[in-house]
């Protein structure tokens, strides 16, 4: 019986927050995407950025010409075949590659509006969804966000600045779904028609879904996808709290079961371990990269271990 009940579906109601309105966002929203900008920042601009062009950048550029020498220019452009033919120097110039387009595929169903430690799994999501655009528009690429539940909820068009991703923030915090279960199928679908271009895209969800391989796949085959699953303890573990009321938040269902029953929590344990075992395999299988980010930890560790073991790979190869 637990098995048919996920992880996610512990919690208890979280508080509404005002939607935000047309003519306006309120305040507390606009305090809270103030600080988040300038701790993502501060992050970025002393961890982060380094660590995500080194990753994603590449070597970064491309041969466009030959010039001539100018003062100032390195002497290790200096193209030796051609100063030779022409007896005098000339430089090779390379413009940096095109920027790239980063897309934010986050997860706002009702599972993701659960959190037992320090914050809503939701809230987890939203800091780093912002380190990773504040990242992509540090090193001028555009950054787009689509948030869904069980039907597209919000679109925001890949676009560069600093005002297009204090907006991102802002919607990420203030916007209000009017879906509350889980359609993965629909928003990578939709992704991967939007997208004209080779992307980076960033799928920020707890992955309570069912057969997602399809799609993935096809996403998969044309960008570079990365889930980022976002876990709470008690998802993992079922507590000790005795007779529990539990709720499913996205289709309201609710139950009781014996939490202080030994075979209820194992046979619990070992269905998470067997879904999560599952993911991986499938992510593995389509050679997508997984960064694990839980809400009694914060975003800086997983990203960078995900940086750096990805620059490491790439240096293999």
């Amino acid at each position: 019986m637990i098995g048919l009940f996920r992880a996610r579906r512990l919690r208890k109601e979280a508080p509404k927050r005002t939607p935000e309105k047309p003519m306006g966002v309120p305040p507390e929203i606009l305090r809270q995407v103030k600080l988040i900008e300038l701790r993502t920042r501060g992050l970025v601009n002393s961890v982060f950025t380094g660590e995500y062009r080194s990753v994603f950048k590449g070597q970064g550029m491309e041969f466009s010409e030959v010039r001539e020498y100018q003062p100032g220019d390195e002497v290790r452009s200096i193209d030796w075949n051609v100063t030779a033919r022409m007896r005098r120097p000339f430089v090779k110039r390379y413009i940096e590659e095109r920027e790239l387009t980063v897309m934010l595929v986050v997860d706002l169903s009702g599972s993701e509006r659960f959190g037992t430690v320090k914050r809503f799994k939701s809230e987890l999501a939203s800091e780093l969804a912002a380190v990773l655009a504040m990242s992509a528009i540090r090193n001028n690429d555009r950054v787009g966000v689509l948030l869904f539940t069980d039907r597209i909820e919000h679109v925001i068009p890949p676009r560069k600045g600093r005002r297009h991703v204090l907006r991102i923030i802002r919607d990420l915090l203030a916007f209000e779904p009017v879906g509350r279960g889980t359609d993965m199928v629909t928003a990578i679908d939709y992704v991967a028609k939007m997208l004209n271009q080779k992307a980076i895209v960033f799928i920020v969800s707890d992955f309570l879904e069912g057969d997602i391989s399809h799609p993935l796949k096809i996403l998969a085959q044309r960008h570079d996808v990365v889930a980022v699953t976002v876990e709470d303890p008690s998802e993992r573990d079922l507590p000790d709290i005795g007779i529990a009321r539990l709720m499913d938040p996205e289709t309201g269902y609710t139950f009781e079961v014996d939490t202080s029953s030994p075979n209820v929590r194992e046979a619990y344990s070992g269905r998470v371990a067997t879904e999560r075992e599952e993911r991986k395999h499938l992510l593995r299988r389509l050679a997508i990269d997984e960064v694990a980010v839980r809400t009694e930890g914060g975003v800086v560790e997983p990203l960078l271990r995900f940086f750096r073991a990805r620059e490491t790979r790439a240096h293999r190869r």
